[in-house]
């Protein structure tokens, strides 16, 4: 663990410990404007962010389909360019949620508009939109300088957004200030606060941009857990003990109502490496069996019977040798993170809990970082850094099955209308149709119901009266139809009816 005290000469003769500023602390020295960070001396990096698309509910061959595509994107990247996949769930800032807008009208009808806000209101609020959840690649490469290291890192990037459009995933590249704004997030977590930053503001203050992201302080002093500002959080890896893992492990885990930052950083091995090394690897296999044969015919038993572990490493290893000769697969080395964040100890341990659950139901264990928090929760950062030196060797397939999509939300900014409930995400749906592609409009109701027709085709027709001045003839087609929704026996046509009469002003 990085020690966060050092100790400096004083003229009096006597050592006194220094602090380290929280400043000090993040994992940086420069962000430029166009979104380039030098992490340290010689590194570079820059990060995209990207949209979800509809995996979940997507047909078999569909979902087969995004899994290729993906194991495709995977392969991309080579042992010279190490890459982070970020997904952070944090609380939305302030002006971001959803307002809702009913206005008031001197007519009988308030209190249908009272209710009709209250159901809104209580819709926002058991869904998950207090959580905004953000996906973030993040890519670096050795440079000796920033003009050397910029055209390499804008071609990576424009590959890296074309690989993305070919899945059907909208992606742009984040700038300098959008890169701060994602830092300043993770960095005050439970804040609603934006960052309150401009490129002028560095002449003017003299500050640098660490300044206007670091929280009042850091702790880590615990050895399991740790204090950004006001917050608890806690720094977890997960250990991978399944020899298959389900497409939905990610999924469930990024579903928990909680603020989390779920990373994952890869690094590709060489192929030559790789194959070479399981070549090795199943050489001391076979020195193994060799061993356990001459034990077995010293002690006179059958030299065929062997360790049942000594035969299932055998296996695997050749597998692995045959997915990277003939499949196309690559050796990954992935780090698995998932840093918490809680205004309470209390609560941060129930989350943990919670995803602790959910990960041994597949056969996987959530551990905690001890005396590592510092370097996991800095490993976090969308900074493409990490310390953390836990590694499990991945094919191109098992690490394609941490699949980043689950499903499409739609929520649209400024005006927009309530269409219900995401039944997978659980957010509410907002939307504008006349900002659609398609913003045209569309009635549908079972054929057979007539007197639904009958009123889905007065609404048309009363907006293209409501134009114009109402003849004698408008005022009696409306009535006429209102008292033979009226008659009808089920609840549907009564309020289709009232409906007609609040609207068209003529009960």
């Amino acid at each position: 663990m990085r020690q966060t005290k050092t100790k400096l000469p004083q003229k009096s003769g006597k050592n006194k410990p220094a602090q380290i500023s929280a400043q000090q602390t993040i994992p940086y020295l420069e962000m430029l404007k166009d979104g380039i960070c030098r992490v340290r001396d010689g590194f570079y990096t820059k990060t995209v962010e990207y949209e979800d698309i509809n995996y979940s509910v997507a047909s078999n061959d569909d979902q087969t389909a995004i899994f290729g595509g993906y194991c495709s994107f995977l392969n991309y990247f080579d042992q010279a360019l190490p890459f982070q996949l970020s997904f952070i769930n944090h609380r939305s800032i302030t002006g971001k949620r959803h307002r809702i807008n009913i206005p008031m009208q001197d007519d009988d009808f308030n209190s249908i508009r009272l209710e009709y806000t209250d159901m809104l209101k209580s819709q926002i609020a058991r869904s998950n939109n207090g959580i905004t959840r953000s996906k973030y690649i993040t890519f670096g490469l050795p440079a000796t300088s920033l003009s050397e290291a910029r055209p390499r890192l804008e071609r990576i990037e424009n590959d890296v957004v074309g690989n993305f459009k070919k899945l059907g995933v909208a992606a742009y590249p984040l700038d300098g200030i959008e890169r701060l704004s994602v830092l300043h997030g993770q960095l005050n977590p439970g804040s609603r606060e934006r960052l309150s930053f401009t490129w002028g503001d560095i002449p003017k203050t003299g500050m640098t941009t660490k300044d206007f992201i670091a929280p009042t302080s850091f702790n880590f002093k615990q050895g399991r857990t740790f204090n950004t500002g006001p917050s608890w959080g806690a720094a977890s890896y997960l250990q991978i003990m399944a020899s298959e893992l389900s497409d939905r492990l990610l999924a469930e885990i990024l579903e928990v109502d909680t603020e989390m930052a779920v990373t994952m950083h890869i690094n590709t091995v060489d192929q030559t490496k790789a194959i070479k090394m399981i070549k090795g690897k199943l050489t001391d296999i076979d020195k193994m069996k060799m061993d356990e044969q001459k034990k077995a015919a010293r002690s006179g038993y059958d030299i065929d019977i062997l360790p049942p572990d000594l035969v299932t490493y055998s296996k695997d290893a050749q597998a692995l040798l045959s997915d990277l000769q003939s499949r196309n697969e690559r050796m990954f080395l992935l780090t698995f993170t998932i840093v918490n964040t809680a205004r309470s100890k209390q609560k941060l341990e129930n989350d943990i809990f919670t995803l602790a659950g959910i990960c041994q139901k597949y056969n996987c264990a959530l551990k905690r970082l001890d005396y590592q928090q510092e370097q996991g929760f800095m490993s976090s950062l969308v900074l493409g850094s990490n310390t953390i030196e836990i590694q499990r060797g991945m094919t191109t397939s098992s690490t394609a099955i941490f699949i980043p999509f689950m499903t499409q939300e739609l929520r649209m900014d400024g005006e927009a209308l309530y269409y219900g409930m995401n039944a997978l995400s659980h957010n509410v749906i907002m939307a504008n149709r006349k900002r659609l592609k398609a913003p045209k409009g569309l009635s549908y109701k079972r054929t057979h119901n007539k007197p639904t027709i009958q009123a889905v085709s007065l609404f048309v027709a009363y907006r293209k009266v409501k134009k114009r001045k109402k003849t004698k003839a408008d005022k009696y087609l409306i009535v006429k139809l209102y008292k033979k929704l009226n008659r009808g026996s089920s609840q549907c046509q009564k309020n289709a009816s009232l409906r007609i009469m609040a609207i068209s002003n003529y009960a």
